[in-house]
């Protein structure tokens, strides 16, 4: 009997060490080495072997010697999907799918494969049964001959499925339940998922077929395993949104064929995910009557402009300490935003509760809406109602000016479809287009000041 192996992994990064350490040397996190088993034996092999009929270049060659090509892709029926991917699915790459429980990854991949058609799909799942996958496909009301499930952990059986089978699609629902037999370790943990990952990588790679790994995410709302899984996949994609909304955001976090900030929408249906092509309209809340403290910014996600609402409430603060609280905002940019109006404008927000909310449940990254809040908190503070007709597109310096921002001719053409009158930028911006050319009106100002004598006085 051959000796049992163990070794210590960081729970964070993946670091593998002899011994336990208090403090990681990769990361420098502290507390995160746990003990696991491993035992790399020589007649313990993977079974996808000689899988397809194209084999991979073993010899070195130069650099200009390698013909180039465009990626091939899968497109699917779903729009969002194929926008966060670059135009659909690269052959050969490996996705990684992340999101909070419930939240409807299993769901979304499920739809999308289903709706594949003349393409053979394995869907394998460690977490549900055949039953519960027939069951969600029953609600969905899609019919597709050539799709497969497989209920299984360990990557030596599946394996040997997908040879007999050859699927052109393989989903793993998760990767966090896969169990290799060239560990020995338990499922879930670190040296686990990065030896299941490294094989399915191996797999993708050599065999020019695409998989997509569904992967859980932590209480602190990070990927759960090592952050090698991340960098060893092709695409990292995140799917958010908050429960007591209907809208969910797949957001790209890495591609390596594609932009890495782009952004889809769907809308939570009882038949399935539902993908929304002119988020803008839903993001932008309809009011019957004009009420302060409301602004409409119009930011860029990747390629794709967004008008969004700004909300914000300003009070006067009951207790000593005045409270900061915000929802889809960096709280340390807002403290940023209301130095530069005590500083800058003369505002005391000082003695004021402020609160700040981005409608539709969205987190908004994007330094281009300093702007609407800014208007938002003067038109809260005093308690003025801005022209619902009016949307802003700057980022605010510390001196109270107002910057140029990107793709400007995007944001203003977005507001003019959307129906809005008046569009204000920074002065900066004016070079880059010709305000002529719209029928929306352009204002440049260079300063907050211009911006409060223009909107209030």
């Amino acid at each position: 009997m051959s000796k049992v192996k163990t070794a210590f992994f960081c729970g964070n990064c993946g670091y593998e060490s002899t011994k336990w350490l208090g403090k990681c040397p990769s990361c420098n996190q502290w507390n995160t080495f746990v003990e696991e088993v491993i035992d790399k034996g020589t007649d313990k092999t993977t079974n996808w072997k000689n899988y397809g009929d194209e084999k991979r270049n073993q010899k070195t060659i130069a650099l200009s010697d390698i013909s180039t090509s465009e990626e091939k892709r899968i497109v699917t029926n779903d729009s969002e999907l194929n926008r966060v991917l670059g135009g659909g699915i690269v052959t050969g790459s490996i996705v990684l799918i992340a999101g909070e429980p419930g939240i409807g990854k299993s769901t979304l991949l499920l739809q999308d494969a289903l709706e594949l058609k003349n393409t053979t799909i394995l869907y394998i799942s460690g977490e549900e049964s055949e039953s519960q996958i027939k069951m969600r496909a029953d609600r969905l009301k899609i019919v597709h001959p050539d799709f497969y499930v497989l209920t299984e952990t360990a990557t030596q059986s599946i394996f040997q499925e997908i040879k007999k089978l050859k699927p052109q699609l393989v989903i793993v629902d998760s990767i966090q339940t896969l169990q290799s037999n060239l560990i020995d370790s338990s499922p879930g943990s670190v040296s686990q998922i990065r030896e299941c990952a490294a094989e399915f990588q191996r797999f993708a790679k050599e065999t020019d077929t695409p998989v997509f790994l569904i992967g859980h995410i932590t209480k602190d709302g990070t990927i759960a395993g090592p952050k090698l899984l991340e960098h060893m996949v092709d695409t990292v994609l995140q799917f958010e949104g908050d429960r007591h909304y209907v809208y969910r955001i797949l957001r790209t976090l890495k591609n390596r064929f594609g932009s890495a900030s782009e952004l889809g929408i769907y809308e939570m249906t009882g038949t399935g995910m539902r993908p929304v092509l002119n988020p803008s309209e839903i993001l932008i809340n309809q009011k019957e009557e004009l009420l302060s403290g409301s602004a409409v910014a119009a930011s860029m996600e990747g390629l794709r402009p967004l008008l969004i609402e700004i909300q914000a409430l300003v009070t006067q603060s009951v207790y000593g300490t005045p409270q900061r609280t915000v929802s889809g905002f960096d709280l340390r940019r807002l403290q940023l935003l209301l130095a530069v109006l005590e500083k800058r404008g003369g505002f005391h927000f000082g003695v004021k509760d402020v609160f700040i909310n981005i409608a539709g449940g969205l987190k908004v990254e994007d330094p281009s809406i300093d702007l609407s809040v800014i208007c938002a908190l003067l038109s809260s503070y005093d308690d003025v109602p801005l022209n619902p007709h009016v949307c802003f597109a700057g980022e605010v310096g510390l001196n109270g000016e107002i910057r140029a921002v990107n793709r400007v001719e995007q944001r203003i053409a977005e507001a003019e479809k959307l129906g809005f009158e008046k569009i204000i930028v920074s002065r900066f911006n004016k070079k880059g287009f010709d305000k002529n050319q719209y029928k929306i009106e352009v204002i440049a100002l260079g300063h907050i000041e211009e911006v409060y004598r223009y909107l209030f006085q």
